[in-house]
């Protein structure tokens, strides 16, 4: 694992992204286009290239190229030419990571039809099930590593790179009612379709309209890109996992039409993808991001909820206050709520840049939050408050009086 940042000491106000390669260990291009990746990146900004100086010093990008090393290892010493379809696929302890992922789809559906009130329904952090974490849970040692990896760092945006296909999938991975495949969207759909299409429109090859298909799809029809769950369901995958546990947004892409190319032709390999490596990376700054703020302290709020109108999906504050949020251009309106403090909406307008928009919120604590910091810091309640609050029950108290009173006219009125 590799982490490339200007300043890795301070994450403050720097987006992290990650690339995930090898995590079926027989398809091994994503593993070199990886280790190529971080050479380039280091040769790239001693040299002073100025595109990669920008990237650099504006995010903190982790590399982890290899997620299967014994499944690479395996396939390694069959070789290129008879590793095989799925020699080398699993994990040592003979499990496919690719749906080894707690399943947060079906945790979400159920909610959704168990519950009546829609508004006490939540659309993001699903809750891991008690029983994955247990230590008889069948799940790979890498897959809780990454887990582990993934809850440790705030990751705003991730692809997954495979083989075996010519294609970028998108979520959900996993069909609602169990079917072979059916189209199944996010919220973030549109989103989800810009970030497939930046790759598969930049990869030259999948650009290429005279390219042979692969096996029996022919994706080119699609322009390179599906949603996975329309493509075949995936229960436990990534990249579910990923937008629904965390802050972080993620496709599958599969790189080449075959799992274990030869050495010889790796150079070419890593020119058809390199600039789609870097503009998928450069996606990471579209859309707003921010600092949510007491806006009487100046503190940053972690944990405050950041929620787009007309999109059911919302994220968080991550320590300090700083917030990313994946979006395509136009106006939106936001808004940020933390306990105790009262909710603040503003309008945020993402233009065609390659650059977020900044729009941050000036939380006010509620009066409750205000007594409560009071009393535990053991100090007395201020004769303003005293009054505001001998105010509030009167109103109350009023308001109570007034509907007794109006019930009483209903029947009396009813009565005659």
């Amino acid at each position: 694992m590799s982490e490339c940042s200007a300043f890795p000491a301070s994450p403050a106000g720097e987006p992290e992204f990650r690339y995930v390669a090898g995590m079926h260990g027989n398809e091994v291009l994503g593993r070199e286009l990886v280790l190529n990746l971080m050479q380039y990146l280091c040769s790239e900004y001693k040299r002073g290239d100025q595109r990669i100086v920008h990237l650099v010093k504006e995010t903190r990008i982790h590399l982890l190229p290899s997620m299967n090393p014994d499944g690479y290892e395996m396939a390694y010493k069959k070789g290129s030419e008879l590793a095989g379809w799925a020699f080398g696929r699993y994990s040592y302890e003979g499990i496919d990571m690719n749906h080894n992922f707690a399943d947060l789809n079906s945790v979400m559906w159920d909610a959704m039809e168990r519950e009546t009130d829609k508004s006490k329904l939540i659309n993001h952090y699903f809750p891991i099930p008690e029983y994955y974490t247990s230590e008889e849970a069948f799940v790979a040692s890498e897959t809780r590593a990454v887990i582990s990896w993934m809850k440790s760092i705030p990751f705003v945006l991730s692809a997954n790179l495979h083989g075996g296909e010519l294609v970028v999938t998108y979520p959900f991975d996993m069909t609602r009612d169990w079917a072979p495949h059916e189209h199944t969207p996010t919220p973030d759909d549109s989103f989800f379709r810009w970030l497939a299409t930046v790759y598969a429109s930049t990869n030259n090859v999948m650009s290429n309209p005279d390219r042979r298909i692969c096996h029996y799809d022919d994706f080119m029809r699609h322009n390179n890109i599906i949603n996975g769950a329309n493509w075949h369901t995936v229960p436990g995958s990534m990249n579910d996992f990923s937008y629904l546990h965390t802050n972080c947004f993620e496709v599958t892409v599969e790189l080449s039409c075959d799992k274990f190319p030869h050495v010889s032709e790796l150079p070419i390999e890593w020119e058809n993808n390199k600039e789609s490596l870097l503009i998928y990376m450069e996606q990471v700054h579209r859309g707003i991001k921010g600092l949510v703020r007491d806006k009487d302290t100046g503190a940053g709020i972690a944990d405050a909820v950041i929620k787009v109108d007309d999109i059911d999906h919302h994220i968080r504050s991550v320590v300090g206050g700083d917030y990313w949020r994946l979006l395509n251009p136009g106006e939106y309106e936001v808004t940020a709520s933390a306990k105790g403090y009262y909710p603040v909406t503003r309008m945020c307008r993402v233009e065609y840049h390659h650059y977020p928009t900044l729009c941050d919120f000036h939380l006010p604590k509620t009066l409750k939050q205000r007594l409560l910091d009071i009393l535990a810091k053991g100090g007395k309640i201020p004769k303003s408050v005293k009054q505001r609050l001998h105010q509030l029950r009167m109103r109350a108290g009023a308001h109570t009086i007034n509907r007794h009173r109006a019930r009483e006219r209903r029947a009396r009125a009813f009565r005659r």
